[in-house]
């Protein structure tokens, strides 16, 4: 079973496949390597939200700060799973490219849609985690550096999905404190699994 914990471990693996996946010719086209990929988006964004809410359990499960940044964070996700169920949904009915397209601005085309899926709601699940680091950060439940390497690999996966190994890659170091509990003189984490 994966806990709280190895969820954010698995997630960041899964992040970074995805972003492998992108990076081999012909995988975003209509096929096998655009579904691989999306479902490896699919599973890493669902393990995120189990990773969040560990670390709101982390911050001690109080607070009203800790509960908005959960929410937010929560926000996102579910429009990233929204907008992947959309990506594997019109990569499984359509023929070729152009008819994905086609399905992409129909879908798109819908009031709504667009902020909540694709454009605004999804930029949620970085601001939740972020503040969630943050929290923990300032009770000293994990160091600085934590929230700084998230920050710095969901800059690099915003200006190039190409990126997004890499930026996985910081997502799991910035994580690994609360994934190992502390092990290897980081800073100890509360063991909840």
């Amino acid at each position: 079973m994966v806990t709280g914990r190895r969820a954010l471990g698995w997630s960041a693996g899964l992040l970074a496949a995805y972003g492998a996946v992108r990076l081999v010719p012909g995988s975003r086209g209509v096929g096998i390597g655009w579904t691989v990929g999306h479902v490896a988006l699919f599973a890493g964004l669902a393990l995120m939200g189990l990773g969040m809410v560990e670390l709101w359990r982390l911050g001690g499960e109080r607070g009203g700060w800790g509960k908005v940044w959960l929410g937010a964070g929560l926000a996102g996700v579910a429009a990233g799973l929204a907008q992947s169920a959309i990506d594997l949904y019109a990569n499984a009915v359509s023929a070729d490219e152009a008819a994905r397209s086609e399905l992409f601005d129909r879908v798109q085309s819908v009031p709504g849609v667009m902020p909540l899926v694709y454009t605004v709601v999804p930029l949620l699940l970085y601001v939740g985690l972020l503040g969630l680091l943050v929290l923990l950060t300032a009770r000293r439940v994990v160091r600085w550096w934590s929230p700084v390497l998230v920050l710095a690999g969901t800059v690099l996966m915003g200006m190039s999905l190409d990126f997004m190994p890499i930026g996985a890659a910081l997502y799991l170091a910035a994580f690994w404190p609360v994934i190992t509990g502390g092990q290897g003189g980081l800073r100890a984490v509360p063991s909840r699994a």
